[in-house]
């Protein structure tokens, strides 16, 4: 079978270079003619479509009329240069190795006056930030026009410096960027370039063939793990209706949120949806809403991923944690109505770098709406080490293409452990396992089990057990030590069995409303730290309850 995601030695855009979409930086970086500087630094330069290109640019009534005249001036540490609201101005701004590169007297281009301005990219991106840094980017829509090509970024930020070293800060904020191959992309040629303290917050990034934001560096060396950028820190960034490629056949496309080849990442509080319709139906992998790959120490938190599509038979999931990924979480995350499953773990390779990780305090809804198969939550791969999965709640309704598992399990396991989880289905196997995972390989402890309607089973292996004692009896799965953990109760939702999730606020339909569902205490047993607060924030008691959410408490109306 096809895995559900198989990493691409050119994942989008980002091994292309020094070819196509992020070379575009060397092209840039060349192009223009740049005035030599007789002025002192931390001067504002204004552009009006009123505005002269004879004008010194230094005021708004001394405006200048275009970018390419703007790109005639070199800006130093602590300059400004601010576009007029709700105009729009057709070329691009590049800031390249000679400009800004101060970090406490960054480079700021902006809108000035009521609204945003519009900068409609002719050729290349509407913004290059080249070999530096010290810039901030805020309040500006960032759009494609009818002469770029389809293999460019809106935003781009790409560092080949000779001689290396990490190139930060970098502010993104306020930003709508729509029209490109990807909306950001932050990239370097390789581990020892790169950049750092990049953030982006309060952005839209949608309708961009490939990809809402793409952070990306060479490929992986596992002997010598590198990474090419670090701490992004990522936040209220909505990545939406990012379409794919139908005729990208060897590469996926139409993600929300990539990172690729970073040390110290966060997305928080930020979506992925509607992307991927268009992907191809032909691609080896298909699209993700927020996932990670070659990448350390990500947190993936607070955000909702639903509705993302995939054109072949593989991924159209909510999240993931892909090839090479180690020391990361997923954690307080909501997915519903995606194609493929709302989470994932996956290893294309056997090289143990796709360890210690975490995912937790999730919720899966109605999720593999196409790829019913794999699950709400689903783990696979030729190398999976150390991976601990507790404290989700999933629940799968059946879809029109079948009943669906609330869990798939697949082999290349060593040391994962699902521990807490409330895993309901509508009918036919409430989990799926493929044969050949013994207790080393993955374990089971303290998960509560619900078929809806029909009779409960469990497939593992080449068997079917219709009881959770039969299945303990025959694997060892659901013991600590000589204790018979595991349950296939109701969960007592308030939202009834299968509650509907359309939305963040249909979430609480998952909080129980009866207790006596504890699980297991995971610090004392264990040594795992259970979390101090569950999806909803409600303080964890302990032992915690299974699932993501603490019962509700009656009185308090919570």
């Amino acid at each position: 079978m096809t895995p559900m995601r198989r990493l691409p030695s050119t994942p989008a855009l980002g091994r292309r270079t020094p070819s196509v979409l992020l070379a575009l930086a060397l092209s840039l970086g060349a192009a223009s003619c740049v005035d030599t500087p007789h002025y002192s630094p931390t001067r504002t330069y204004y552009v009006s479509p009123e505005g002269d290109d004879r004008h010194d640019g230094t005021s708004e009534t001394q405006a200048w009329r275009t970018l390419a005249r703007a790109e005639r001036v070199a800006l130093e540490p602590g300059d400004r240069l601010l576009l007029r609201g709700g105009a729009r101005f057709h070329g691009t701004v590049t800031i390249k190795a000679n400009e800004a590169g101060s970090t406490r007297s960054p480079v700021l281009i902006s809108s000035y006056g009521d609204g945003r301005a519009t900068v409609v990219a002719s050729t290349g991106p509407g913004i290059s930030v080249h070999n530096t840094a010290g810039v901030k980017i805020s309040d500006l829509t960032v759009t494609g026009g009818s002469g770029t090509r389809a293999d460019e970024g809106g935003i781009n930020l790409y560092n080949d410096r000779p001689g290396g070293g990490k190139l930060g800060p970098v502010e993104l904020s306020g930003i709508e960027v729509s029209g490109f191959a990807v909306g950001v992309a932050i990239g370097g040629k390789d581990e020892k370039s790169g950049f750092r303290d990049v953030s982006v917050r309060q952005a839209r990034l949608h309708d961009n063939k490939d990809a809402g934001l793409l952070a990306y560096g060479p490929d992986f060396d596992p002997e010598r793990p590198a990474y090419t950028h670090r701490n992004i820190d990522i936040e209220d960034v909505e990545a939406f209706r990012n379409p794919g490629d139908p005729t990208a056949a060897h590469r996926h496309t139409g993600d929300g949120i990539i990172l690729g080849s970073v040390r110290d990442a966060t997305v928080r509080e930020s979506s992925a949806h509607d992307n991927g319709a268009r992907s191809s139906a032909e691609a080896p992998s298909g699209p993700v809403g927020i996932w990670a790959y070659d990448a350390t120490a990500i947190r993936i938190e607070r955000n909702v991923s639903y509705r993302n599509h995939t054109g072949s038979d593989v991924d159209g999931a909510g999240f993931g944690l892909d090839s090479n990924v180690s020391s990361s979480t997923l954690q307080y995350n909501l997915t519903f109505g995606n194609d493929g499953p709302g989470y994932y773990a996956y290893s294309r390779t056997a090289n143990g770098a796709h360890r210690d990780n975490t995912i937790r305090y999730n919720i899966s809804a109605s999720d593999g709406r196409k790829l019913s198969h794999n699950g709400g939550i689903a783990v696979h791969g030729k190398d999976i080490r150390d991976l601990k999965i507790y404290q989700n709640t999933v629940v799968m309704p059946d879809s029109s293409h079948g009943a669906a598992p609330a869990l798939r399990l697949r082999q290349g396991e060593q040391g994962v452990v699902l521990r807490n989880n409330v895993l309901v289905n509508e009918s036919g196997p409430v989990l799926t396992a493929e044969s050949g995972l013994g207790p080393a390989d993955v374990t089971l402890q303290g998960n509560n089990y619900r078929t809806t309607d029909g009779a409960w089973s469990v497939d593992w292996g080449s068997r079917t057990y219709p009881e959770l004692s039969a299945w303990r009896a025959a694997t060892d799965q659901e013991r600590v030590g000589q204790r018979a953990t595991g349950l296939t109760i109701d969960p007592c939702f308030t939202g009834g069995e299968l509650p509907a999730i359309r939305s963040a606020h249909d979430a609480r339909a998952v909080v129980p409303d009866c207790t006596g569902q504890d699980g297991l205490d995971l610090r004392a047993l264990f040594g795992t730290d259970p979390g101090d607060v569950d999806y909803f924030g409600n303080e964890v008691p302990v032992p915690p309850p299974v699932g993501a959410a603490v019962p509700q408490d009656p009185d308090s109306g919570t």
